[in-house]
């Protein structure tokens, strides 16, 4: 009798889940969601307490980061057709690329509520399917008052024949690179794209008398400053404040109008959880975050309703800086770039 109520009562257990109670994590509804971050990796214990901590707080998720340089996670994303990243954050022209290959998910912006708040550069290039904006940074001029013995105002300046032999410009290969041809395009009054880039690499030649080197880092202006090498030279307001530390006699020019270049953040074809990625792009534009990355991380808010004190926004592009900035366009900028390259090597480099 023991014997039949006994396989009576495994017979039962096996229609309910045989061991009685569910394996650890089969219970859909309360387990962890996985989010997977391709992200910069710089300040990594901030980004881990201010930005990730309260966001897998409120959607009961982890995040999970691989951390690299842009082109470094590119390549690993684009070489990987099984890739397990779900959302990855990119400077505006490698996100130009992903996009024009594949990589991506078309954003739909009416599920990222905050995105009605960017500043109007950043809401027109999101608009456009470029890319939503997290940060922004732009250019300017450092330059030595004492040394140079007159003050520069605009970027036009630098073609000034005072400035022979000074001035250091970022390589075409780097962030602001194709930011070069643009403005050397603008010396000339010309729309970049009527003619590919032409007059820009005429009046590039033009300036050639003036420049001392190209220079793939900011840092490396700490010493061409320093050794008294260059005058002058065009540099990302991102690095500002370490060249300024070294040598605080140099002056940061932002001219009335500059260029900007934006990090933004994409949803990969092969995401997991699409509805977590689009809550995580919202968090990252939301009011809140942005005031606390801005002091934390030194990131120039996109969204309109962050207000910055004036001196952290001293070598920052926010406000007018911001919404004047010109903004390059990648989907014109990639397909001619491998010819800029040429012609910069030929003109500038050789």
């Amino acid at each position: 009798m023991k014997k039949v109520l006994a396989l009576s009562l495994c017979a039962a257990m096996a229609l309910t889940g045989c061991a009685g109670a569910a394996p650890k994590g089969e219970n859909k509804s309360t387990e962890e969601k996985k989010l997977v971050l391709s992200t910069y990796g710089l300040s990594e214990d901030i980004s881990a307490e201010e930005v990730y901590k309260p966001f897998e707080d409120q959607f009961n998720c982890k995040i999970v980061t691989e951390t690299g340089s842009t082109n470094e996670r590119y390549t690993k994303l684009s070489a990987n057709a099984e890739s397990t990243i779900d959302v990855i954050e990119l400077s505006q022209a490698m996100t130009a690329k992903g996009i024009e290959e594949g990589l991506f998910e078309p954003l739909d912006l009416s599920k990222i509520e905050n995105s009605k708040n960017l500043i109007s550069t950043a809401k027109t290039m999101a608009e456009a399917g470029q890319g939503v904006a997290y940060t922004i940074n732009s250019i300017g001029i450092m330059y030595d008052p004492e040394a140079v013995g007159f003050e520069i105002k605009s970027f036009d300046d630098l073609w000034k024949a005072e400035l022979e032999g000074s001035i250091a410009i970022p390589d075409i290969t780097t962030t602001f690179g194709p930011a070069m041809v643009y403005m050397a395009s603008d010396y000339k009054n010309v729309d970049i794209k009527s003619d590919n880039g032409k007059a820009a690499f005429e009046a590039l030649e033009e300036l050639k008398p003036n420049l001392v080197k190209t220079y793939a880092k900011s840092s490396d202006l700490i010493n061409m400053f320093t050794s008294g090498e260059i005058k002058a030279a065009i540099v990302g307001d991102f690095g500002v404040p370490t060249i300024q530390k070294a040598n605080p006699n140099l002056v940061f020019v932002t001219p009335e109008v500059t260029y900007a270049n934006f990090n933004t953040i994409s949803i990969t074809k092969n995401c997991k959880d699409k509805e977590l990625a689009y809550a995580y792009i919202n968090y990252r534009l939301s009011k809140e975050l942005q005031e606390k990355t801005t002091k934390a991380l030194n990131e120039a808010p996109t969204n309109n309703q962050v207000t910055v004190a004036e001196e952290n926004a001293k070598n920052m592009t926010y406000g007018a800086v911001a919404e004047n900035a010109k903004v390059l366009d990648y989907s014109f900028v990639n397909p001619v770039l491998s010819d800029w390259i040429d012609q910069w090597n030929r003109i500038i480099n050789n």
